[in-house]
């Protein structure tokens, strides 16, 4: 199965790297929401709601704009987006995050660009040179650091196991989904994933509305932008994203997230910002820096006459 298509061959131009940003930015934001939104909801709750939310608005789109009904092929790759990228990788990380801590939840979750860059290469014919795979090392380690870098080490259980699942449902999705986008719209695969997904997680719709009624107000609020900013819009965004970059190297960005989310933390929650957080952030993102990088091609010289 080879699905690399002419956009994989795009430059990383400001559309691709105003997706990636937005994408980065909203999914780091997503833990402390997460984390906020568990105080009041069980896991199962919190995501039911969270894409209750984010598929009334993706809903719409796919009315007013009318993309015809996929191949059953490739409504069987739109399930699985909703399925496995939006309602399993949802209830799997929430039942994960009550118990393991968000560093090593973090060093977990970012198995993914490792999993993804191996299945990409064995499924759709990717290539991911040396130097990529060092790039990706080097931002490995660098979440090892945060992680560590929370005082408490990596205390793991039986919680690990979960976040490792939507680790695998991420990859998963991402490998499966990526044939799509040179036959459908980014928005349009996303809107799919947001209403198969908001249906599969369903039936704790009813308990969910139950719990919201004792809510608190900062549980509430953590809901609504769950579902608007980290599914909404960041679903969106990096369909976007990897509709125009190669899979494994799309997913590499992902290790930006921990990074962001540690200022976040820091900025927002006021959590301590460690050395080890700080030197494994900055490692990060230079591994992702290093997978990224293109020499830039030289011009010939002109010979003189």
């Amino acid at each position: 199965m080879t699905a690399t298509t002419a956009s994989d061959n795009r430059p990383f131009d400001m559309v691709t790297f105003t997706a990636v940003t937005i994408t980065i930015i909203a999914w780091a934001s997503a833990f402390p929401a997460i984390r906020a939104g568990l105080q009041a909801f069980g896991p199962l709750e919190l995501g039911a709601l969270r894409f209750a939310i984010a598929a009334v608005p993706a809903a719409l789109f796919l009315i007013v704009t009318r993309p015809g009904w996929p191949t059953w092929t490739d409504f069987a790759r739109l399930a699985v987006g909703g399925i496995v990228f939006v309602a399993l990788y949802t209830a799997l990380l929430n039942i994960g995050e009550k118990t393991v801590s968000a560093g090593a939840a973090s060093f977990i979750i970012n198995v993914n660009p490792i999993i993804t860059a191996g299945l990409a290469m064995f499924l759709l014919g990717e290539r991911f040179s040396g130097r990529a795979w060092a790039g990706t090392a080097l931002s490995f380690g660098g979440i090892g650091l945060i992680a560590l870098g929370e005082g408490k080490g990596l205390h793991l259980d039986a919680g690990a196991l979960f976040i490792l699942g939507a680790a695998f449902c991420s990859s998963i999705s991402t490998v499966v989904q990526k044939p799509l986008f040179a036959r459908h719209r980014p928005l349009t695969v996303s809107a799919w994933n947001m209403v198969i997904g908001a249906i599969v997680l369903s039936p704790a719709l009813p308990s969910a509305v139950t719990e919201l009624s004792s809510a608190s107000t900062e549980a509430t609020l953590a809901v609504i932008y769950l579902g608007i900013v980290p599914s909404l819009i960041a679903y969106g965004t990096w369909a976007i994203a990897l509709s125009r970059l190669p899979a494994s190297r799309a997913s590499n960005f992902m290790y930006c997230v921990p990074p962001v989310a540690t200022l976040l933390g820091f900025l927002w929650l006021g959590e301590t910002l460690t050395l080890f957080g700080a030197m494994g952030g900055a490692m990060a993102l230079m591994g992702v820096a290093f997978v990224n990088w293109r020499p830039i091609a030289k011009t010939p010289k002109m010979k003189k006459a």
